[in-house]
């Protein structure tokens, strides 16, 4: 397996929204999960301590994306753009019925921590979720990978994600809701 760079800043990296789906030619995709319901459905890749998320619910398409600097995106259907540093929330609302909630955190932690962290989600991934480890390490022994996980509802869908980086001692937390009810 190709082992993504991790040792990026965390500030490098870009939240982005765009209301459309974008080609996985774009992406080196590490795992994949595809999942239909009645009311909507969801293409979720791994794409290397980062994530591409489609949700497709009638005619409408919404893309959440974490990104590095050196990912070519295109402009359109872009809906937001912003840099992912420290705790933020956002939310938008688009026509037709399909609204949006991000919430995320940049968490610094001890090596210990950080440890025990992969470990945990490493277990929770057993019957839930999707997990890839990275191979490598740093100079602790601790190693990147990427947790995330998918709860479907009838007209929701939850995104809970974990980007762990270790040269940084650092997890990424996502929390997003696709909500189809509107």
């Amino acid at each position: 397996m190709d082992v993504p760079k991790t040792n990026l800043a965390v500030s490098e990296l870009t939240f982005s929204l765009f209301q459309r789906p974008l080609h996985p030619e774009l992406f080196r995709i590490y795992a994949r999960r595809h999942l239909k319901t009645e009311r909507y459905e969801m293409l979720l890749w791994a794409t290397g301590c980062s994530h591409v998320v489609s949700v497709f619910a009638d005619d409408v398409c919404l893309t959440e994306l974490i990104s590095g600097p050196e990912q070519p995106l295109p402009r359109r259907g872009l809906v937001e753009r912003f840099p992912f540093r420290g705790p933020r929330t956002h939310k938008c609302t688009l026509s037709r019925g399909l609204s949006y909630m991000t919430d995320f955190q940049v968490e610094k932690m001890s090596p210990n921590l950080y440890r025990q962290s992969h470990i945990d989600l490493q277990r929770f991934a057993r019957n839930r979720g999707l997990f890839v480890a990275f191979g490598g390490s740093s100079a602790e022994g601790l190693e990147a990978f990427s947790y995330i996980d998918f709860e479907a509802r009838r007209d929701e869908l939850h995104i809970h994600a974990f980007h762990a980086f270790p040269e940084q001692l650092t997890i990424i937390k996502t929390q997003s809701l696709f909500d189809m009810r509107g």
